[in-house]
């Protein structure tokens, strides 16, 4: 990871991404960030060597990164990308995390002939145990793939796809796909209350419940259904739950439902 980059846009993903490329070997002096924000600026001020600058037009003129990195919110896109042009048309990657941004997007403000991958990422990427979905166009060269491979794997597992409107339904999924899981974590908490837990209580049994079962399912090479399975004693506690969510109006059926309305506003953002 020697290879000279752009960052633009350090908030928590960029920065998530920044950190784990940092730890990860690559040299805060090969690094430009794109962020006019001190406080975000704030969390890397004792990385000497790493240079931040307010805009595009700030990074020295010499400057020759191997890739751009877009980690800006994809409503400012049309007005942020642009300034790059100059860094892909001299052959650099242009790598984006940003959700809903097509990579035809790109190619409008980047040029017709820019190596361009499009990414979405989720936010356990924080913790280092992100999952991202990318796509690259025709232009991508095999060297620029496997460098964007590298950064995004700094913060977790990466798999690529070939059809690109895939990402929508990746987004509502993977990308979307946290706030499902904390959701879990308050109804499963409020449903202890209602049977006579504390609220206290509630809260820690459903937090540590729901973080300890999915590092067993990290850990474990059995499919979600045999562990689900292994939880469940027949005529039990476990299957009277599971008879409800289970049911044809249960958790199958509401989670199809919540995947479909996201892919949908996702297209609807992608244009």
């Amino acid at each position: 990871m020697a290879d000279r980059l752009i960052l633009v846009g350090c908030g928590k993903m960029g920065g998530a991404l920044l950190a784990a490329w940092l730890e990860f070997g690559i040299k805060a002096a090969a690094v430009r960030v794109v962020e006019p924000d001190p406080n975000a600026r704030a969390r890397f001020a004792g990385h000497r060597g790493l240079r931040f600058h307010p805009d595009a037009g700030a990074i020295e003129p010499a400057f020759a990164p191997a890739a751009v990195v877009f980690a800006v919110k994809p409503q400012n896109m049309d007005t942020v990308a642009p300034a790059y042009r100059r860094y892909t048309e001299r052959g650099a990657v242009a790598l984006s995390i940003a959700a809903g941004r097509t990579i035809a997007s790109f190619g409008h403000h980047l040029g017709a002939s820019a190596a361009i991958v499009r990414s979405m990422p989720n936010t356990p990427a924080a913790v280092g145990r992100g999952f991202t979905v990318a796509c690259a166009n025709a232009a991508v060269s095999d060297e620029q793939r496997a460098l964007c491979q590298r950064l995004l794997e700094a913060v977790g597992e990466v798999a690529w796809v070939e059809d690109e409107s895939l990402l929508d339904a990746v987004t509502a999924v993977s990308g979307s796909g946290p706030a499902y899981v904390f959701l879990l974590i308050e109804c499963l908490a409020r449903a202890g209350v209602a049977s006579g837990l504390s609220k206290e209580l509630a809260e820690r049994l459903a937090r540590a419940t729901v973080t300890g079962a999915g590092e067993l399912a990290h850990r474990s090479s059995e499919p979600a259904a045999v562990l689900r399975r292994n939880v469940t004693s027949p005529g039990g506690t476990t299957e009277a739950a599971l008879g409800v969510l289970m049911a044809a109006d249960g958790l199958e059926a509401l989670m199809v439902r919540a995947v479909a309305a996201a892919t949908r506003r996702s297209r609807e953002l992608a244009g």
